[in-house]
Order: C-alpha cells, then sequence, then structure tokens
C-alpha cells in the first residue's frame, strides 16, 4: 500500500508546499457555478496546455531533470499559460509503444521515482500559482493504460495500436472492454482511491479526469452494448473521486463527439452526471483527416471550418447542460508536416489563432467556454534519433507521446511566431 511519505519521497510533505498568491482567496479551489469556472467567487478563465511527461521531468533519476521542468515552468508562466494538464497514472505494459517507466504494475506496486516526481511538479506548480489537471490513466496505448489492465487480468492477451493484423477499429473495440470487466476496473480503481488520497487537500488540483480520451469503443457494432458499463464506470469513478476529494473538479476528459461514436446522445449522458463538473473537447483536424499534411495551403480552410462547426456543436451542447466546456486538447502538424524546430508554423498558427479565437468570443458573450490546453510543450526538448521516434530509455521528453513523431504536434521554446499567439490570448483573457 503506498503512503503519503512513500509517494511525496525524501521527507517531502505536502503540507510544507509553499503558498503563493494564487491561494489567498479564503476559498483556494476551483468551483464550477452554472457554465462557470470560479475562484474565490470571481470567474475562472485560462490559457493552458498539456504537458503530460511533467512527472516523468520532475523525478529525481537519471530519467528526471528538476533543473528543466523549472525553466519549463517559468517559460510557460512567461506566455501567460497558469494550467496545465499532466499524466498522473502510467501502467507498467507489453504495449511496443507504452512509456517506460511507468507509474505502477500489475501487482499495484508503485514506482516511488513518478510518484515523488508527480509531488514535485505539483510543490513547483504551486509556488508559481499554476493549477494542475490530472488524468489517471488513458484509452491509448501510448501509457500503457485500459489495454494494459485487461492484460493484467486476462492472461496477459493484448493487441498493439496500428498492427496490421489488427486493423481500425480492433484496437479500440478491444480496449473498451475494459469496462465490462470487473476485475480490471477494480485495479484502476485501487490506484484511483491511493493517488487521490494523496491530493485531497492540495488546491492546486483544479481537476482529476477519468481517463485520457475514453471512448465506448471504435466502433458502433461494439460500442452500443458496453455503453451500460461506459456510463457505469463514468459514474462510479466520479463518485470515487469526489468522496475523496469533494474540493476537486472531476471531468472525464473526453475528445467530444469524436470519442462518442459521433453521437450526441452517448455524450450527454456521459456528461450528465451530477459529480461530472464539467464537459471536454478535443480537435484533430490532422487526425481525423479534415487536412492533408502534403496539402496543409490547399486544405486548410475546409479544414477551419469543420473545426468552426465543431466548437460549435460542443458549445452549444455545454449550454445545453449547464456545464463549463474546456478545449483541452487542440494540435495541428508544422507546415510541409515537417517535426524539426526548424520547420515554419504558419498555418499551425492560423489554428491556434481560430481556437483561442472561439475562447474569447465565447468569454466575451458570457459562453460556457473556460479556457484552453494546447497539444503541447515540447519547450526545449528536441528529438534525440533522426527518425524522429522514441525509444526506450530516452530522456528529452516532449510533448509527443512516445507513439508520435517527436515533434510532431508540440511547441518548442524557439517556435517565437506561437508563443507571441498563445501570449497575447492570455493577455486577452486576463483583460
Amino acid at each position: 500500500m503506498v503512503t503519503r511519505r512513500t509517494i511525496l519521497g525524501a521527507g517531502a510533505a505536502l503540507a510544507a508546499l509553499p503558498a503563493s498568491a494564487a491561494f489567498t482567496p479564503v476559498d483556494p479551489y476551483i468551483r464550477r457555478k452554472g457554465t462557470s469556472l470560479t475562484l474565490g467567487g470571481k470567474p475562472y478563465r485560462f490559457a493552458g496546455a498539456n504537458m503530460w511527461y511533467g512527472a516523468w521531468l520532475g523525478a529525481r533519476p537519471d530519467f528526471g531533470n528538476r533543473a528543466r521542468l523549472a525553466r519549463e515552468l517559468d517559460a510557460l508562466l512567461e506566455l501567460g499559460v497558469t494550467n496545465i494538464r499532466i499524466l498522473a497514472g502510467a501502467e507498467e505494459s507489453p504495449l511496443k509503444n507504452a512509456v517506460s517507466p511507468a507509474f505502477r504494475n500489475a501487482g499495484n506496486k508503485w514506482n516511488p521515482d513518478l510518484t515523488d516526481g508527480l509531488a514535485h511538479l505539483l510543490a513547483q506548480m504551486e509556488a508559481r500559482g499554476m493549477r494542475a489537471v490530472l488524468y489517471l490513466t488513458n484509452f491509448w496505448e501510448w501509457s500503457g493504460g485500459m489495454m494494459t489492465y485487461l492484460s493484467y487480468v486476462n492472461g496477459g492477451k493484448f493487441i498493439d495500436m496500428n498492427d496490421p493484423a489488427h486493423p481500425w477499429p480492433e484496437f479500440p473495440d478491444m480496449t473498451a472492454q475494459f469496462y465490462a470487466k470487473s476485475e480490471a476496473v477494480k485495479l484502476y480503481h485501487d490506484y484511483v482511491a491511493s493517488v487521490v488520497k494523496l491530493y485531497a487537500d492540495v488546491p492546486t488540483i483544479m481537476a482529476w479526469q477519468l481517463a485520457n480520451e475514453p471512448r465506448p469503443g471504435g466502433s458502433a457494432k461494439i460500442a452500443e452494448p458496453l455503453l451500460p458499463a461506459y456510463y457505469g464506470w463514468i459514474q462510479s469513478t466520479a463518485k470515487l473521486i469526489k468522496s475523496i476529494a469533494p474540493n476537486h473538479l472531476v471531468s472525464t476528459g473526453s475528445e467530444g463527439l469524436k470519442g462518442s461514436i459521433e453521437r450526441a446522445d452517448v455524450f450527454r449522458k456521459a456528461h450528465a452526471f451530477a459529480e461530472i463538473d464539467y464537459l471536454t473537447a478535443h480537435i484533430w483536424p490532422l487526425n481525423w483527416s479534415w487536412i492533408n499534411a502534403r496539402d496543409i495551403p490547399g486544405t486548410h480552410d475546409a479544414g477551419a471550418a469543420k473545426v468552426a462547426e465543431y466548437l460549435a456543436q460542443h458549445e452549444a451542447l455545454a449550454t445545453e447542460m449547464g456545464k463549463p466546456l474546456v478545449i483541452e486538447e487542440f494540435g495541428y502538424p508544422r507546415d510541409g508536416g515537417g517535426y524539426d524546430p526548424e520547420a515554419s508554423t504558419a498555418y499551425k498558427d492560423r489554428y491556434y489563432r481560430q481556437i483561442f479565437a472561439a475562447v474569447e468570443a465565447s468569454v466575451k458573450a458570457g459562453g460556457p467556454i473556460a479556457g484552453s490546453n494546447f497539444w503541447a510543450w515540447n519547450g526545449e526538448g528536441r528529438a534525440v534519433h533522426g527518425d524522429h521516434r522514441f525509444r526506450t530509455g530516452d530522456t528529452a521528453w516532449l510533448g509527443d507521446p512516445p507513439h508520435e513523431p517527436q515533434g510532431w504536434y508540440g511547441v518548442f521554446d524557439s517556435d517565437e511566431t506561437t508563443k507571441a499567439i498563445i501570449k497575447a490570448h492570455a493577455a486577452a483573457l486576463a483583460r
């Protein structure tokens, strides 16, 4: 059983975390009020980023780099980024693209290096007045995730994403069996309860997320019969978190309609539970074939129209359901589809402006969008290998996860035009 001493390590204690000006309100927690998020009774709106690797960077062993972590947080704060979405659960996995090291193994043994890294990260964020959104597992393979939980209880059976022998949608269809596998869900709930208890009184945490991009399946044929188990998993997990950390918000981590077999009724029901505080949407024009990486100039405008429609659909759903909305993942390739920092970002910048303009318009109109988190912050990270592929043992840590080309979507510290757009957006929200 993991203890507070185990997770913090080296004598650190949550009670000793430094105070910051961000926590001066009588109520230091972020709350939901109708379609708004509030802090100290005032609207809380934010410019945010994804930095899944924060706990790895915050660790003390060879794979961590605490000096770099401090520099990255300072760089984000300089841009006005005050909210960071972070991976707080990864499973030791047989999947070929799963990150290593991981937080836990099949026997529920925790990795003290990573739990200490997460504690250090949260302390550093609190010192800067930043807020964290922590997701507790993954629908996809790159951190082990639900497929790995299944392998823990089914005799080691699994399939790899993008395995030619198991073409799409076999991977998401098998992964979704997790919701109906009580032994796998119990292992997951044991982990959730343990980690949430450790941080139940930490205002730095804005929200816990059940998973990164949970889906009821990859195909309607498989998802339909699994919907009751999917809804049950959402409600039971959200109730569990709320029972331990009632001052923290809870959200699913869903992509939105794309993660709901394209059905508004599925999205509504999954997010209608009282324990789900706000809605989320992820927007991936290239992944969803809305643009063509080989012809970004020729396909960008058509993709932008679909982005606008997707944003409008989710804003309407949030208004209808009376809950806030966060655009918590959005990514776009560099011009020409390159991965190096030298590749230009003209169309990526246009895409960021589109997302930020929608956020600002919603805020000005009193709409439900509370903020956004771009995907993702690369900062000082650079691809180690010429093929831009992550390999076990790499410690460069980029915003692009291990299954993706390193540099595909992330924002480098040298991306001056993109950084300027982010900074201007954060300043606009502050005004």
